[in-house]
């Protein structure tokens, strides 16, 4: 009688794997001959008879009345999810090892892009350093604190977390908490920021009737959440560019300007922007021309960025910032030359590696 406490060995896993993988496609009990020609085993018919003895000593495979094949068992397909899951995990793991290690190599070449640019454009040039743009809804739970508030939690597949206390007029009863926590999660797991529209909005405030200002308070808290940039890197060169043309030196616009560069909260908002314009409209390159711009020292100025995409769902923005009457081909090809050479590295790069 096999040790029903064995841990099973790698052979084991691999053709109990196969087994349940071909059932999953077909929905008929897999025999050992079909194993021998799915795995990479190389393993004989009869190996392959003993080892799925073995597995059905041990209760991970069962053999229906009417067949030859066998099927797997409650413990079989326990053990391939719970394996499944570990297996997914540390892909996510090693995809985001993958991801800080090549973000740190890329702020040093960001800051030699933003220099480069500066002197093949002779304007001014906003680097931001890259950030994970996929990130996503991932569960949502609302709890009694006590008969004034209710805490919301939200979590993200990056796993950031954040807890907003929203204040209610009287207490909720679990019944209508549940609701309110099914309604949410149907509606918003999975979604970015970016695929929440009105839409989504106004029917999940519907559905929750005399309770939508809860559901607004927390939809406040996920775009708090979901576009928080406290951290976001922003690299900026030839700001003294600004001065050569005589439209822009006047003191106070110079200063003005300057002083954003040095600054660089406001340019936040920029980069934030033109990621959202690009994603949203699908265009490559984006031109803010004087009050366009959501930065208000460059009302004077034209602002053409474009969207990088290193790959992996981690993407930054290049920005030019001059005078309305700059050289907008140049600009442009200056560039669409720097996104096409950072576009996709980490997709190649993996790909390599």
């Amino acid at each position: 009688m096999a040790d029903e406490n064995m841990e099973l060995d790698e052979r084991k896993v691999k053709i109990l794997d196969a087994v349940i993988r071909n059932y999953l496609a077909t929905g008929e009990p897999v025999g050992s001959r079909t194993i021998s020609k799915y795995t990479d085993l190389n393993l004989s018919s009869a190996t392959i008879r003993n080892e799925m003895a073995d597995l059905e000593e041990l209760g991970y495979i069962v053999q229906p009345h009417t067949s030859a094949g066998r099927i797997p068992s409650d413990k079989g397909y326990r053990f391939y999810v719970d394996h499944l899951m570990q297996e997914k995990d540390r892909e996510v793991k090693e995809m985001k090892d993958f991801v800080i290690e090549k973000t740190q190599k890329m702020d040093e070449v960001l800051k030699k892009v933003a220099k480069m640019l500066a002197n093949n454009t002779n304007y001014a040039t906003i680097v931001s350093a890259p950030t994970y743009s996929g990130n996503k809804v991932k569960f949502m739970q609302l709890s009694n604190v006590d008969e004034k508030h209710i805490l919301a939690v939200i979590v993200m597949n990056s796993n950031m977390v954040k807890n907003q206390m929203i204040d209610v007029e009287e207490p909720l009863d679990n019944e209508t908490l549940l609701k309110l926590n099914i309604l949410l999660n149907t509606a918003l797991n999975g979604l970015s920021l970016q695929e929440i529209n009105l839409g989504t909005i106004s029917k999940l405030k519907e559905q929750a009737g005399v309770h939508s200002e809860i559901v607004s308070h927390v939809l406040d808290a996920l775009g708090q959440t979901l576009s928080e940039n406290e951290d976001l890197q922003i690299y900026t060169s030839g700001a003294t560019n600004i001065l050569k043309y005589p439209e822009l030196s006047d003191s106070e616009s110079a200063a003005g300007l300057l002083s954003t560069f040095e600054e660089k909260d406001e340019l936040v908002n920029l980069v934030t922007e033109s990621l959202s314009e690009g994603e949203s409209k699908g265009n490559e390159i984006q031109v803010y021309i004087g009050n366009e711009a959501p930065v208000q020292t460059m009302k004077d100025c034209s602002v053409v960025t474009a969207t990088y995409d290193l790959g992996e769902g981690v993407k930054g923005t290049i920005g030019i910032v001059g005078p309305k009457r700059m050289d907008y081909e140049n600009v442009v090809d200056n560039l669409k030359n720097l996104k096409s050479q950072l576009d996709g590295i980490f997709d190649k790069e993996k790909g390599q590696s």
